[in-house]
């Protein structure tokens, strides 16, 4: 039976408590809920692995009360500390090499010698990474390759059973996850764009890399970061990408004004509003999936979506719930 727990000291201290023991909690950040394993737990991070069905070749992100204990488990260069000065905490994960004395489990990096670490904005969620006192290792808090969580009832509605707890911390308000960038080239590299949008971390560091071919990773089981298999973030139904005509049979997935004619309709920002889209992005294809499986319609269709600021994030998500399976 998973407890689901409130988001009070009493909540976050038998929260944490779990977690010291090995446990699987779930809990909520900014931008979606991860499936927290203590990461210096080989078995307890095996035990995320099983819980998610999840590749083990895909590394998981450590999440990080603030920016000193995390940079204890990795070489920190001048990049990742301007970047954490600006954007810790907050939805950015940064790739950098493990340290030499990184007690974080093999299995939580995948066997790579590099981490993703970041440093969570929710309060609830950093009150308990200090209550914890150890890197927490937690990617989505769902079934590997499925729409990803961004409430409690998510969580419980996918891995209810599975694991010990779930620390409702609210609503996502970000509602994608964090942007993934790999410091350990000659330039930062962007690996998974996300709740930090690519022109805040050029501000910084000055123009990033992209465009990794995810197929030719995947093939070679030397994913650098989390979220980089082709086909994830999948609702049940397929999806089609650009839609600017809708049938009666499809369920449609909207971004402004809505397309008439859809079998069923969510509508991402009726405004055009590319944060209010990412923060219901999962909840549309979560509802859209399940109301189109209800009415027998036989796919969603996803308008367009600028490819600029956080909308890079969501056509990124949408993608590869359009990939095939």
């Amino acid at each position: 039976m998973t407890e689901l727990l409130s988001a009070d000291p009493s909540g976050i201290a038998r929260a944490a408590a779990l977690l010291r023991s090995g446990a699987l909690v779930a809990f909520g950040t900014e931008t979606v809920y991860g499936l927290g394993a203590d990461a210096t737990d080989a078995r307890a991070v095996a035990g995320v692995f099983a819980a998610k069905g999840r590749p083990h070749f895909n590394p998981l992100i450590c999440h990080y009360a603030d920016a000193d204990a995390a940079f204890a488990h990795v070489t920190a260069n001048d990049a990742a500390h301007a970047l954490a000065a600006r954007c810790w905490p907050g939805p950015l994960t940064l790739v950098l090499p493990r340290a030499p004395d990184c007690p974080v489990a093999l299995l939580a990096g995948a066997g790579l010698e590099t981490l993703a670490v970041r440093v969570p904005a929710h309060p609830v969620a950093r009150a308990l990474l200090s209550a914890v006192g150890l890197p927490v290792a937690a990617p989505s808090a769902n079934r590997s390759g499925a729409v990803s969580p961004t409430t409690a009832q998510h969580v419980l509605d996918g891995l209810g059973g599975r694991i010990a707890a779930v620390l409702d911390c609210g609503p996502c308000p970000v509602g994608v996850e964090s942007t993934v960038l790999d410091l350990t080239g000659t330039r930062p590299f962007l690996l998974r764009p996300g709740g930090t949008t690519v022109e805040a971390i050029e501000a910084i560091v000055g123009p990033v890399g992209r465009g990794i071919p995810h197929a030719t990773a995947e093939a070679a089981r030397s994913l650098r970061s989390p979220g980089l298999l082709v086909s994830h973030y999948a609702p049940r139904l397929p999806v089609r990408l650009g839609a600017t005509t809708i049938a009666a049979d499809e369920a449609l997935l909207a971004f402004g004004p809505p397309l008439s004619g859809a079998g069923a309709t969510f509508d991402l920002s009726p405004t055009g509003d590319l944060p209010e889209a990412a923060a219901r992005l999962f909840e549309g294809l979560r509802w859209l999936d399940a109301e189109g499986a209800r009415l027998g319609l036989k796919r969603i269709a996803a308008m367009p979506v600028p490819e600029s600021g956080l909308g890079l994030a969501i056509v990124d998500r949408l993608q590869r719930a359009a990939a095939p399976r």
